[in-house]
């Protein structure tokens, strides 16, 4: 009985101290990170309206041996790729990253762009959703990480379905490469041209067409920005599924096409479960509509799930229907410090059990990811700054019950404390509380960006092996690399970010493909929720048999033979050849 008035008296301490801290500590929202709009002109002129010359015969002699060469350039620094022209074709040097750096040269088989397919694209879509101006292809061309620069000369703004059927169509039979794009926040080199790819941008396709409050089911278009729509929701008492930290530039039609993860995972499972009905336009520029909003159809194959998760390598989404849940009035936020891994995994099975239906989030991050926001964002302050903890942890709960989400809360901290699996915590007073913890773990990868060079590894473990990985990498690397680890613990998906000072081929060697061999090993997946992409095609055999990668290559034969669709992605091209 002592003991337990002992850590009721420290939990009312620990909340009052951090009460009086907080109201010293300037309220901070909640910032998306900021993206560009490619709907919107980022100069002050007018878009460049030059013309293409055509090269196509010399550089279709040329190209074998100049994308060979290509791809030999190396260049051993944190600067951006490098364009240059030759006789009039543009073409870019490439930073080495390991997996950044393949092997894959241009496809010979594609076209090049000329003046023709400018003016039936124009055509078609007007000449202002005709984009050639250089500074707004700059923005297009590479990813917000600065890692993969393509050298597209063409980005195309569709406003409807229609138009994205034509461009495909045309496309198709002209052999000529695109990348969709939708806000290009990814991660692993999906969202941006490998070389010349046209780019197709849903930017401009961003309306609701339908919301059923009863149902809760929403009807919109794949350019709508997440967060948009979360805010169109939560006037209607509703809330996406999915929550991101790229929520403010990220689009829906992205998020299906990666199978997003994110904080929500835990209470609202995958957009393989949400999504409820698609609309794709396929590469020969069919429509498929299976825009359906029925929670329950058993007939013949549900189509829409080899879209989700397939990157736009089978199709352009065009259109999602998505369940959403009710948003809950009560919210709790919770940040925990841990003196160890084998805490945070015994307070993430206390938190199923006692928080039950009412836990949202469960996140976890080393003490050297809390340093790094510290070091790299402004405005951000430790909540525990007396806690010399190497774990913290993120725990949200939502509910309908205020005083019965408080209690239920309040019984499984004092039990986690009495039990020495919580040293020190917080809990969120307000608002600008919550903002300020949320900050702090969505900020984490936007740190190490600016700490400087990072290699970014997003990986599916078993929890107790989770943190193993990241221990292990620290004494690969020495003084070469900070490792920094965290993720969502809940859902089993460590975030594995090594900040260094320069990209290295030495320390990509002792990265790779170490990371990859010891994720299989374990049984994971070298992917949880980023995809593949550029960066990790070629590395799908670690997590898929070959049989299965097979299947996978029969599907994209068939789905877009000219395999025009985001080339150079998802799958090895030796399997496609």
């Amino acid at each position: 009985m002592e003991r337990q008035r002992a850590s009721q008296q420290l939990l009312r301490y620990i909340s009052s101290q951090n009460r009086a801290l907080f109201a010293r500590q300037p309220s901070l929202p909640r910032e998306p990170r900021s993206n560009y709009n490619p709907g919107l002109s980022q100069t002050k002129g007018e878009a460049a309206s030059h013309s293409l010359k055509s090269h196509k015969e010399f550089y279709q002699t040329l190209q074998p041996l100049l994308s060979c060469y290509m791809l030999q350039i190396q260049i051993q620094s944190n600067q951006a790729p490098k364009f240059f022209n030759l006789n009039g074709i543009t073409a870019f040097q490439r930073r080495s990253f390991g997996s950044a750096a393949m092997n894959n040269q241009r496809n010979p088989s594609y076209s090049i762009l000329d003046s023709n397919d400018i003016d039936y694209f124009k055509n078609i879509l007007g000449d202002k959703n005709v984009v050639q101006d250089e500074d707004r292809l700059s923005v297009a061309n590479v990813d917000w990480m600065r890692k993969y620069k393509g050298s597209s000369q063409l980005l195309l703004l569709p406003r409807n379905t229609d138009e994205v059927s034509k461009i495909l169509s045309y496309c198709n039979t002209k052999h000529l490469a695109v990348v969709p794009q939708g806000g290009n926040t990814g991660l692993v080199g999906g969202s941006v041209p490998v070389y010349d790819e046209v780019i197709i941008s849903l930017a401009s396709m961003d309306k609701i067409i339908s919301f059923d409050k009863v149902n809760g089911i929403l009807t919109c278009e794949a350019g709508c920005i997440l967060e948009n729509l979360n805010s169109f929701l939560a006037n209607e008492g509703f809330i996406m599924p999915l929550d991101l930290g790229a929520k403010g530039s990220c689009q829906i039609g992205g998020n299906v096409s990666t199978n997003a993860g994110g904080l929500r995972f835990i209470r609202y499972g995958s957009l393989h479960g949400n999504t409820l009905g698609l609309e794709v336009v396929l590469a020969n520029g069919t429509v498929l509509n299976m825009l359906g909003t029925l929670r329950k159809d058993n007939t013949g194959y549900d189509l829409k799930h080899l879209f989700i998760g397939s990157e736009g390598s089978l199709g352009i989404v065009t259109k999602v229907s998505i369940l959403t849940p009710a948003k809950l009035l009560s919210t709790n936020l919770a940040f925990l410090a841990c003196q160890d891994y084998l805490s945070c995994q015994k307070l993430l099975l206390e938190a199923k059990k006692g928080l039950g239906e009412i836990l949202s989030a469960f996140e976890f991050m080393d003490s050297h990811s809390i340093d790094m926001v510290l070091a790299h964002l402004e405005g951000i302050r430790n909540p525990l700054p007396l806690s010399l903890s190497k774990f913290y942890v993120l725990i949200e709960t939502t509910g309908s019950d205020e005083s019965h989400d408080k209690a239920k809360l309040d019984a499984f901290l004092l039990r986690s404390m009495e039990d020495g699996l919580v040293s020190d915590g917080v809990i969120a007073q307000d608002i600008n509380q919550e903002s300020m913890f949320w900050r702090i773990r969505e900020g984490i990868s936007e740190a190490t960006v600016k700490a400087g060079p990072v290699y970014k590894y997003d990986l599916s473990l078993p929890v107790e092996k989770l943190y193993d990985i990241v221990e292990e990498m620290r004494l690969r690397l020495g003084e070469m690399a900070k490792v920094v680890g965290y993720g969502h613990l809940g859902d089993g998906n460590l975030h594995l970010n090594i900040s260094a000072t320069e990209y290295s081929d030495n320390i990509i060697a002792k990265i790779e493909p170490f990371v990859y061999e010891w994720t299989s090993m374990h049984r994971g997946s070298i992917s949880a929720e980023h995809g593949l992409g550029l960066m990790k095609a070629n590395k799908i055999h670690y997590s898929k048999t070959s049989e299965t990668v097979q299947l996978m290559a029969s599907i994209k034969k068939l789905l877009d033979p000219n395999c025009i669709l985001n080339p150079y992605k998802v799958l090895p091209q030796s399997v496609l050849n």
